[in-house]
């Protein structure tokens, strides 16, 4: 079977798969991990305070939200995802928050959007860009709807480092290989966006790199494997019970404080040229 990229073909997911994701995508938006690396960034989404920003594959709108709940944010947030359920789920926690009225969230493509040229101030793919079809056509709408003199930001995961800890290292490196089949259409894709910007009409303005490590306890990456490892089962990208027996051991982790993961991820602050 060929591991298909749950967030990309989110819209064949039956309902279990659609609330075990927004569920990790939830989740995650509480944890200190996903705040720190946000909030690193978001101060060059707010160079005009009152201005639009376009998020790209929002989700469940938890970035957007964020962004709207900063005090130096005075504007306004447009969502585009192409699932329907996580635009209505983005509508309903928007509502609970109280900033509906600066917020507006809609079934869209990525590849494709439906925005006039240089209509927002800022446009963002938070963890997008790694599950898209095809990230050069994603780059180039998300420049050409950017003002002049606007900024693009893309952040997200460099998944072919994902590594989870586990007394038999070898079978260690197999499953987080296993966790970035299943879950990413495009798991190495930050290192190949400096190549990629000359043909985008994109200038690099400022970039960095920050590896996520849980070590001893964990809160990111136990959501994250108790939230792919069924898709990696679905796959079936080990042998039968392999990923349950991998998930129940890093749960032994941990308990016993033995417990290590890591990540790296990369941020590109860009321009339209």
């Amino acid at each position: 079977m060929v591991a298909r990229d749950p967030h990309r073909f989110a819209n064949e997911l039956d309902d279990g798969a659609i609330e075990r994701i927004i569920a990790r995508l939830e989740s995650r938006a509480r944890d200190e991990v996903f705040s720190r690396l946000f909030d690193k960034y978001a101060s060059y989404l707010e160079a005009a305070p009152g201005g639009q920003v376009l998020e790209v594959g929002c989700g469940t709108g938890a970035t957007s939200r964020r962004l709207l709940r900063r005090p130096g944010f005075t504007g306004k947030v447009t969502g585009v995802d192409h699932g329907p359920p996580f635009i209505d789920a983005a509508g309903h926690f928007v509502s609970q928050e109280g900033t509906a009225a600066r917020a507006t969230f809609m079934v869209g493509d990525a590849h494709d959007l439906h925005f006039a040229d240089h209509t927002f101030d800022a446009v963002l793919a938070h963890t997008l860009i790694s599950h898209v079809t095809d990230p050069r056509p994603v780059l180039r709408e998300m420049a050409r709807v950017t003002k002049p003199g606007g900024v693009v930001a893309v952040f997200d995961g460099d998944y072919s480092s994902l590594t989870y800890g586990h007394p038999d290292s070898g079978l260690g490196r197999t499953m987080g290989v296993a966790l970035a089949t299943a879950s990413f259409n495009n798991p190495r894709i930050m290192r190949d966006l400096p190549r990629l910007l000359l043909e985008l009409g994109l200038e690099l303005q400022v970039a960095w790199g920050d590896a996520v490590a849980e070590i001893d306890q964990a809160s990111y990456f136990r959501s994250f494997a108790e939230t792919y490892v069924p898709f990696v089962e679905k796959a079936g990208l080990l042998p039968d019970g392999t990923a349950k027996e991998c998930l129940s051991v890093q749960h032994q982790m941990m308990d016993d404080g033995t417990f290590f993961a890591c990540c790296n991820y990369y941020t590109y602050i860009m321009g339209p040229k």
